[in-house]
């Protein structure tokens, strides 16, 4: 489980790197953030390709891709909307910022995801100190942004 959780950290470090990268290379794109997310996109495409030949079944794996609905393949629409929108906002709230919403709304909607088992993943209820610990954490999101014009 450790290994697990030191996993989880090292992917939250990522995605805050990748903002301010991605960000960085929008820049240097004549400040194109559609454009810096199609190369971000097109280098990991290129990485993950390289890692199925070398430690994947990608033959096997693509003959199954046509008995797949099609809501399957939304990830990838979803993943690319992400790493555009973390392009597009950084520069414009901060990565800390940005990521405290984009933490939130994840964990709301891990929390019902996983609360009615929707998109096929087993029913884990939400208990009543998981709700807590949600609302102490929007209320340190408030305290971090508005606890200075609150408290002087």
């Amino acid at each position: 489980m450790f290994a697990f959780i030191l996993m989880a950290l090292a992917a939250g470090a990522a995605l805050a790197s990748q903002a301010a990268i991605n960000s960085q290379l929008a820049k240097g794109l004549l400040v194109q953030p559609l454009v810096a997310a199609l190369v971000s996109f097109a280098v990991g495409t290129l990485a993950l390709l390289l890692l199925c030949l070398w430690k994947a079944d990608l033959t096997g794996a693509w003959q199954q891709l046509p008995q797949q609905p099609w809501w399957k393949y939304q990830g990838g629409l979803l993943g690319a909307g992400f790493v555009f929108t973390t392009v597009f906002l950084a520069p414009k709230l901060g990565i800390t910022q940005m990521l405290f919403f984009i933490i939130i709304g994840q964990l709301l909607t891990a929390a019902v995801i996983d609360h009615f088992g929707l998109i096929g993943m087993p029913v884990r209820p939400i208990q009543m100190w998981q709700l807590l610990g949600l609302v102490v954490m929007a209320l340190g999101l408030m305290l971090f942004f508005f606890g200075r014009r609150w408290l002087g």
